[in-house]
């Protein structure tokens, strides 16, 4: 069986936000961070390194395998050690905390998706098709953190499936100077076709996402204590990027806005008064 090419440990990833921080409930630090392991490196297989399209899928499918055996709490076969302990912790936070193991392999469908439309230099028709791909790729880990919180209402899910989703566009729309020479495309055609002025795309696009953020932003209210005040620095974290990207005229097919040191009190005062 072929090993994955592609799980470099040295890989360094840019992170908008924190991890498990100190914010978090000490006691869902280890799930949130097993969940957090498992999507990094299935990302890293998609996206890192110099694989092929094929490899990844292969990889991808081996990973998927494995996800499949500690569901159903069966041995894990054939893979390579890098991965051990991640489904070790996996197995562990499956069954301690009951995770819906749909939501895991929504994932995989989003980065098997990734591989795919890089492979093929293929984008996405409109806004709706992102937001399909947002509902694989992102609104499951919202949804994840809402059940190890015991958090099931069906506003809550909608509020975070709001969040997640914005995120993610919001990072698209950072990340474009990035993306496009990696032959990701994410600028919707159909709107592209309607708004042929690049940076006023984006400014639409950027108004849409954060339209969807301040719509799932009453979250905050409903996630108590520690993890909820989290919520609120991740909800003004994204929110401040797309600051950002107004400032430099909407321009990130060029230049990739980040955010500095004196950004984070901004982010924290308005985080105070959410």
């Amino acid at each position: 069986m072929n090993m994955p090419t592609n799980t470099s440990p040295s890989i360094q990833h840019y992170e908008n936000f924190p991890v498990a921080s100190w914010l978090c409930p000490p006691h869902l630090r280890a799930p949130i961070t097993a969940i957090y392991h498992f999507a990094r490196t299935a990302d890293d297989i998609a996206d890192e390194g110099n694989a092929s399209a094929d490899q990844r899928l292969c990889d991808l499918t081996l990973y998927r395998q494995a996800l499949q055996s500690v569901c159903h709490s069966e041995p894990i076969f054939s893979i390579p050690p890098s991965w051990e302990r991640l489904f070790e912790s996996l197995q562990t936070v499956v069954h301690q905390y009951k995770l819906p193991c749909q939501l895991l392999h929504d994932l995989l469908d989003a980065f098997e998706q990734d591989v795919r439309k890089t492979a093929e230099g293929a984008g996405y028709e409109s806004h709706d098709e992102l937001l399909a791909y947002c509902k694989l790729s992102a609104n499951p880990v919202g949804r994840l953190l809402l059940h190890l919180y015991g958090i099931d209402n069906p506003s809550a899910l909608e509020r975070s499936d709001a969040i997640c989703s914005a995120l993610q566009l919001i990072n698209f729309w950072q990340d474009l100077s990035v993306d496009i020479p990696r032959y990701r495309y994410y600028l919707p055609r159909i709107e592209a076709e309607k708004i042929q002025d690049t940076a006023k795309l984006v400014a639409h696009l950027v108004k849409k996402a954060r339209g969807m953020m301040q719509m799932g932003a009453p979250l905050v209210h409903q996630i108590p204590g520690r993890a909820g005040w989290e919520l609120r620095l991740v909800v003004q974290g994204g929110l401040r990027i797309t600051d950002r990207i107004e400032s430099l005229h909407f321009a990130t097919l060029t230049q990739r806005p980040i955010l500095r040191w004196w950004d984070f009190p901004v982010i924290l005062w308005r985080a105070i008064w959410m």
